[in-house]
């Protein structure tokens, strides 16, 4: 088991299911490591939301963003953060939606605590992870040390847009990040 975080105090509105894992350093022990050498992933299974599809390549924007897929309806890995096997997150994002309908995580909101999901290695091996927890943080408030973490035992980030849309600004407020750690 890894080790674990409180949930902190719920806001009404807001998506806080679950313990987030964290860096350990606590009582409890890591989360199991990911077996064989570094390996990025290619693929993506969410049986709980009928998702199933490869994934592309995304970098950090010039202005310091990570980059989202250009169609809705795909998923994409940051290639240049930490990859299976090595220490840290890798890091999985997708849209909610579109103007033309929903996209790639629409159904990310709707995953639990025990949730399975799967990433395929560029060697046909599937690693397994197990959904901790989820939570609901404001975009200029988004814990990027925790998210985007480099160090620690390897984990899983998927993440989404949520809240409220705010069509002043065209975009959400909010993004809905869900935690994993291997199985």
């Amino acid at each position: 088991m890894s080790a674990l975080m409180s949930a902190p105090e719920s806001t009404p509105g807001r998506t806080d299911i679950g313990t987030v894992p964290v860096h350990p350093g606590s009582d409890e022990t890591a989360a199991p490591p990911v077996t064989g050498a570094p390996a990025p992933p290619t693929r993506i299974r969410i049986p709980a939301i009928g998702l199933d599809q490869k994934l592309v390549k995304l970098r950090v924007q010039q202005d310091g963003r990570l980059s989202v897929p250009k169609d809705p309806a795909r998923v994409g890995w940051w290639s240049d953060g930490p990859r299976l096997g090595d220490p840290g997150a890798v890091v999985v994002v997708g849209h909610v939606d579109s103007t033309i309908g929903p996209g790639a995580f629409h159904g990310l909101s709707s995953l639990r605590p025990g949730d399975k999901v799967a990433l395929r290695r560029t060697d046909g091996e599937d690693v397994a992870f197990t959904v901790r927890a989820l939570r609901q943080y404001q975009k200029d408030a988004l814990p990027d040390r925790q998210v985007y973490a480099t160090t620690g035992p390897p984990a899983l980030r998927l993440i989404t847009c949520g809240g409220t849309f705010d069509p002043r600004h065209g975009g959400y407020r909010d993004n809905l990040v869900v935690y994993a750690t291997p199985n």
